[in-house]
């Protein structure tokens, strides 16, 4: 597999930037822009809606089951010799 431009389209862009610098270690681009304590508060709600929403399908699960075993007709049948 060979990197580089493909098409007459690529070659033109590759030649249009080849020669193109970026700088972009200023002391403000080290430095997060959100808060580690605004994250965690985020990752905590949204664990716990994930929780709640796991124990609501187990809940919801187990009410199913019970529904389909209460309306299930059982037939009796005579017991093997």
């Amino acid at each position: 597999m060979a990197i580089g431009a493909r098409d007459f389209i690529d070659k033109l862009l590759v030649e249009k930037y080849a020669q193109e610098k970026v700088d972009n270690h200023e002391a403000d681009s080290l430095v997060s822009k959100v808060s580690a304590d605004d994250m965690m508060t985020a990752m905590n709600h949204s664990s716990d809606s994930y929780r709640t929403m796991l124990a609501l399908n187990s809940r919801l699960t187990m009410v199913c089951y019970g529904i389909v075993s209460k309306s299930a007709k059982y037939v009796k049948t005579e017991a093997l010799a």
